[in-house]
């Protein structure tokens, strides 16, 4: 079990961050970005399971800066909920909560090298995280909403990325993921047979076989660039 500690990004903005420690030596520590719905049950148990795998896990509160001790089930009303706070988000002065991340980044770094994973919107974050934010070894976006726009695969990552995503996904038109996976023939790019949020075994989306693999792939892309 974890628990929440308090960070500072550059600009003095203190913020809450759910940490797991593994059991022992850490292998090196992986950053996990939520969805829309805050720092939940589900996100603890995912940075619970990196640090089981030997990880650091550090999850900032990515919703902290316009609401603080945000906490959603998946609900319709807290999907509403959500993507109100995510656009609240979204509209902050640049860098916005790239400087949170950042800032979990650098704590987790006292583990050895940082990788980064998250997921829906999380998945977004990670993926800009990756061509704006230093301190990363690698970043893992799932079903990031939005990086496949135009706008967002322009960006160049600086580090190794893996991408995952559902190919019966209704917020990532397939064709975009294959136009996506064109413009960066560098980035691993898995589809599976699923929807949005297969990850989640709190959603109705849950694909227990693609989260399997998925999460197999991911520890494996993890060992080879983070430790």
């Amino acid at each position: 079990m974890g628990q929440f500690i308090d960070l500072k990004a550059k600009d003095g903005f203190t913020f809450p961050a759910y940490v797991a420690e593994p059991a022992g030596e850490p292998r090196g520590a992986v950053v996990v970005v939520p969805e829309i719905f805050g720092v939940n049950s589900h996100i603890r148990s995912v940075a619970d399971g990196y640090a089981a795998d030997g990880y650091l896990a550090v999850s900032p509160s990515t919703f902290h800066r316009v609401k603080p001790g945000v906490e959603l089930g998946y609900s319709e009303e807290d999907m509403k909920a959500g993507f109100a706070l995510k656009t609240a988000v979204e509209a902050l002065p640049a860098p916005g909560v790239l400087q949170d991340i950042e800032a979990a980044i650098a704590y987790a770094s006292k583990a050895g090298k940082v990788g980064i994973v998250g997921y829906c919107w999380g998945g977004l974050l990670v993926w800009r995280a990756a061509s704006l934010v230093p301190g990363l070894a690698a970043a893992a976006p799932y079903y990031g909403g939005g990086m496949t726009t135009p706008e967002e695969t322009a960006r160049q990552p600086k580090v190794p990325v893996l991408a995952h995503f559902g190919n019966q996904d209704h917020w990532i038109p397939l064709d975009t993921i294959e136009a996506f996976k064109k413009a960066h023939p560098e980035v691993e790019v898995h589809v599976y047979e699923s929807g949005h949020g297969f990850n989640c075994d709190q959603r109705g989306s849950y694909n227990a076989e693609a989260a399997k693999l998925a999460r197999a792939r991911t520890l494996e892309f993890f060992a080879r660039h983070v430790g």
